[in-house]
């Protein structure tokens, strides 16, 4: 099997996976406690003659498996119904676009960092086992993977907003480009890219801003995701270093540097791959609490809103683009692996 036939069989396979995830929140919202009628009209309206016009409308009384085509035929064709609570008239698929970068742009500088303070870490302390670096680096990153995200974010948001008095004069607020402490990052300069290029005056400013405003809340974000690939890389290093080709590599008389780059890091990456995979979905799905207190008001804000105040079709739309998210990174990580691993997609004869 080529690896192209390796990277389609994966996506085949995906397509079940989404079907059956999509199938399972049709089940929940359908089948569930809540009454479509009751979310748009509040309990007070239940048993009006509005409530009965809401639920024809909506077709509950259609049989469930009409309802079950319809609710995919909308799913697949992004025209989900607009949304009943959150904000009614408004498609659900255009909330999601307008929430959605904020996370996106969140989970990125979350895993950069997750990637490059991390890895490296973990990499230098599994090269320098049992010597003051290596017991600096693995410490500090048990003290990052112990500390709660939340805790964490709200002590950060409290020593940035007296920046001024506990970190001896230094004013966060005002650093580099004046930001707020807690508020949605700025993203316009993203619905044109080019401008960065063409009218750098106006779009890097701006970039700036969005980099400083999500900078607290994707250190908090990365922190835990940074301790657990520190500690996952020191291992696998210190497993690979010790390995038979690597002493055949040394007794060959191999640079040690050679051996470091082409046989022991590469090696070593691939036990990351899968943490470092899992944790970029997490990074960029599972920020509720942390968008909760820094304001990023991104994807995670909106699906409290929606389940909390039962927006059904948003609460759908949001599941179906989790789903996606979930298969695209498990995809990528097949996409790694083959990478790292030429023989991963290969038949052995």
């Amino acid at each position: 099997m080529s690896r192209l036939q390796y990277l389609a069989k994966r996506i085949l396979l995906a397509i079940p996976v989404v079907l059956f995830g999509v199938t399972i929140t049709f089940m929940i919202i359908r089948l569930g406690p809540i009454d479509p009628a009751a979310a748009i009209l509040g309990p007070s309206g239940l048993s009006g003659a509005e409530a009965e016009r809401i639920r024809r409308q909506l077709g509950l009384y259609d049989p469930l498996w009409q309802q079950y085509i319809d609710y995919l035929v909308n799913l697949f064709t992004f025209n989900m119904p607009n949304s009943w609570v959150v904000s009614p008239g408004t498609p659900a698929f255009e909330l999601i676009v307008i929430f959605l970068p904020r996370t996106i742009w969140l989970g990125f500088w979350s895993v950069l960092i997750a990637l490059f303070v991390g890895i490296p870490l973990g990499f230098y302390a599994g090269l320098n086992p049992n010597t003051g670096g290596d017991y600096l680096a693995s410490f500090s990153g048990i003290v990052w993977r112990a500390m709660p995200n939340f805790w964490l974010a709200v002590i950060l948001v409290s020593v940035l907003a007296q920046s001024d008095r506990v970190l001896f004069g230094f004013e966060w607020s005002t650093w580099i480009i004046q930001t707020d402490i807690v508020t949605p990052p700025p993203l316009g300069f993203l619905a044109d890219p080019l401008t960065l290029i063409t009218n750098p005056g106006d779009s890097w400013p701006e970039m700036i801003a969005a980099i400083k405003q999500i900078a607290p809340a994707a250190l908090v974000l990365g922190s835990s995701s940074m301790g657990n690939e520190m500690r996952v890389g020191r291992t696998a290093v210190l497993e690979t270093i010790n390995s038979n080709y690597v002493e055949t590599a040394r007794a060959k008389g191999l640079p040690e540097r050679t051996i470091v780059w082409k046989h022991v890091f590469r090696n070593a990456l691939i036990p990351l791959i899968p943490i470092i995979t899992s944790e970029a979905f997490i990074l960029i799905s599972g920020s509720v609490l942390v968008e909760l207190v820094f304001a990023i008001n991104g994807m995670g804000w909106l699906f409290l809103q929606a389940a909390v105040q039962g927006d059904l079709p948003l609460v759908g739309a949001l599941m179906y683009i989790s789903i996606l998210l979930l298969v695209t990174v498990n995809i990528l990580q097949d996409i790694l692996y083959t990478v790292v691993d030429p023989r991963v997609g290969y038949d052995q004869s």
